[in-house]
């Protein structure tokens, strides 16, 4: 059985990237949406292991000791990673794995897994991102420009990313990834000499 793919998704605060993951997981039954751990404390109606595996902040740093992260960040005070083990069990029984993470983590992804494939994901332009970001409504001036500025930050890392899709409407954006998984998956790199016999009747 072939291994699965890892394929990372990133791109600045109102991109569309949940949106977008949402719809890939309900077309894609083999594509994994990957459960990050957080030192974060429950919101109301938030499970263990469905939304989040939350740690306490010692269980969280034996796991980093331990080299139990493929990535992991602090982000306002919490620890996010994303476990080592989990993924790297699916991806050997031939699932493919979704992770919707920042561009901080996507570098040590592709640092640590280098046959990852990167994703940036963003709108049509500028004026469209500050559009969305304003759209939200919930923010006040001064968290609106942190969202900007750190968008600017992450879109200056683009140049370290495999493919930019442009979320300009959300079933093409989802089309253009899917087309981008399948054409992963007809690398003859990906498999194995083992695999190629057998394909080939060797």
């Amino acid at each position: 059985m072939p291994q699965g793919l890892l394929m990372v998704l990133s791109g600045p605060s109102g991109c569309g990237k949940g949106t977008v993951c949402d719809l890939l997981r309900q077309r894609n039954p083999n594509l994994t949406y990957s459960i990050s751990a957080t030192t974060r404390k429950p919101r109301p109606g938030e499970q263990d292991g469905v939304n989040y595996r939350f740690f306490t902040r010692e269980q969280f740093k034996r796991q980093i000791k331990e080299d139990g992260f493929l990535e992991w960040a602090e982000v306002y005070g919490n620890l996010y990673g994303t476990p080592r083990t989990w993924v790297e069990e699916k991806l050997a029984a031939g699932k493919n794995v979704l992770l919707e993470i920042d561009t901080q983590g996507a570098m040590q992804v592709k640092a640590s897994y280098p046959a990852g494939i990167l994703l940036f994901l963003l709108p049509p332009n500028m004026e469209e991102l500050r559009r969305r970001i304003d759209g939200r409504g919930t923010e006040g001036a001064e968290e609106k420009e942190r969202r900007l500025q750190a968008a600017r930050q992450e879109i200056a890392q683009i140049r370290n990313y495999d493919y930019l899709v442009v979320n300009d409407e959300v079933q093409q954006a989802v089309l253009r990834i899917e087309a981008i998984l399948l054409a992963e998956q007809g690398r003859i790199s990906r498999y194995s000499e083992q695999e190629l016999k057998v394909l080939l009747g060797g």
